[in-house]
């Protein structure tokens, strides 16, 4: 059955004639009398008793209880779908959300209870992998969008900076000096595993000291890293802002990575990459909004750890 013929089938009912019916729909007589003639034949039943009014016949009032429903549901689906700018608690269904574990730790939390103060009825879930995992589960449409570092490469996604965040060194002994290329040569460093953004600038970082083959130690999990640092197992390259954060926890140190090329390496974008605008859903596009996310400008203002408290 086409919604538009059951708008026609219920336009009658309402009007008690087919061209009150045509002309509140601003069509003509006979269309009318045709989308009726075949939803009757759908059915298998009459639905319109030919009188003056026309009126439902039993089988007609069962239809119209199911046709109300059905373009009441279908004119609410559009009607949010089309909105862009969304009501406190007017978005429905399950955003699902892809972050570096980082970012997951330290910034969403404030910025997800917010989200769900907002919207009581958004479903989230999220996926904490490195950046090269997040963009291969959102082109495949695993995700809605994701916090990686960095604008994505592929030219079908967009992407806008969110945070910025200074990577340090983190010790478990204090940092009097940053380390010389023997020290690190005879230490090893603690990361996530390949495809994590912040071991390549370990990687980077090390070449500019001229150490070609640094030992990276994949741990995996955020807590396991900074507890294996704190043990004095290595070293680890993490977001200062998590480390000041985590400090009193583990017991870490940390310092600035030094010189020209250090300062270059430490400072990153963390950018929310999501598919065009176009295909956004009404939760995707409330959380847009929460981030300061202008779909049209592909920037945004970053957003301060603490704006959720």
């Amino acid at each position: 059955m086409q919604l538009k013929s059951l708008r026609m089938f219920e336009a009658v009912c309402d009007g008690g004639s087919f061209g009150v019916a045509a002309q509140r729909l601003h069509t003509v007589q006979s269309n009318v009398t045709a989308h009726i003639k075949k939803l009757e034949d759908e059915v298998g039943a009459q639905l319109l008793m030919r009188a003056s009014p026309v009126f439902p016949t039993p089988a007609g009032r069962t239809l119209l209880q199911y046709a109300r429903q059905m373009l009441q549901s279908h004119d609410q689906a559009l009607a949010l779908l089309q909105s862009r700018q969304l009501a406190p608690g007017q978005a429905r269904g399950t955003l699902r959300i892809g972050s570096m574990e980082t970012t997951a730790a330290l910034r969403l939390p404030p910025l997800l209870a917010r989200l769900r103060r907002q919207h009581p009825d958004i479903d989230l879930e999220l996926d904490a992998s490195p950046t090269a995992a997040l963009l291969t589960e959102l082109t495949a449409g695993r995700i809605d969008c994701a916090f990686v570092n960095g604008a994505a490469p592929q030219s079908d996604l967009h992407s806008w900076p969110v945070f910025r965040e200074e990577l340090v060194l983190v010790s478990g002994q204090p940092l009097l000096r940053f380390p010389t290329a023997d020290e690190f040569c005879a230490s090893v460093f603690l990361a996530f595993r390949q495809g994590c953004s912040y071991r390549q600038r370990i990687e980077l970082l090390m070449a500019s000291m001229g150490i070609s083959a640094v030992r990276i130690m994949e741990l995996g999990m955020l807590d396991t890293i900074l507890g294996c640092v704190a043990a004095g197992m290595g070293y680890a390259l993490l977001s200062r802002s998590l480390v000041e954060v985590q400090q009193q926890r583990f017991g870490v140190h940390w310092m600035s990575l030094p010189g020209k090329t250090g300062q270059e390496l430490a400072w990153v974008d963390t950018c929310f990459v999501t598919g065009a605008p176009q295909g956004w859903s009404p939760v995707l596009h409330a959380f847009a909004q929460l981030l300061g996310v202008d779909p049209q400008a592909r920037q945004a203002q970053p957003v301060p750890l603490a704006m959720a408290a």
